[in-house]
């Protein structure tokens, strides 16, 4: 059984057991719910929302929030005095899906 799902403007297909980085949501350690289904796999078949799955719930733990590794932002015009560094570290939530439900 498989679900996908919809947070921080991107769609994840999870199933259970399941360990996933998302964009970074305002949740502490503990459950937080994903109501935002899109579609459920399921014995009698594929269930897809109009535009999402009516009752469905995916119930995932969160382990933790933190930082990605740094990524190096470099600008230069050749010919100038112009070089500019910039670094990034995106935020993230990591979760595990404990359990999807219609």
């Amino acid at each position: 059984m498989y679900a996908i799902i919809e947070t921080g403007g991107k769609q994840y297909k999870v199933s259970e057991g399941d360990m996933l980085y998302i964009e970074k949501i305002e949740a502490e350690d503990g459950k937080v719910e994903f109501d935002k289904v899109l579609a459920v796999s399921t014995e009698d078949g594929l269930k897809i929302g109009k535009p999402y799955v009516e009752k469905a719930k995916v119930t995932a733990l969160v382990e933790k929030n933190g930082k990605a590794k740094k990524i190096l932002v470099f600008k230069y015009k050749a010919k100038k005095t112009y070089k500019k560094m910039q670094g990034h570290r995106q935020p993230y939530t990591k979760v595990k899906i404990e359990k999807i439900s219609l």
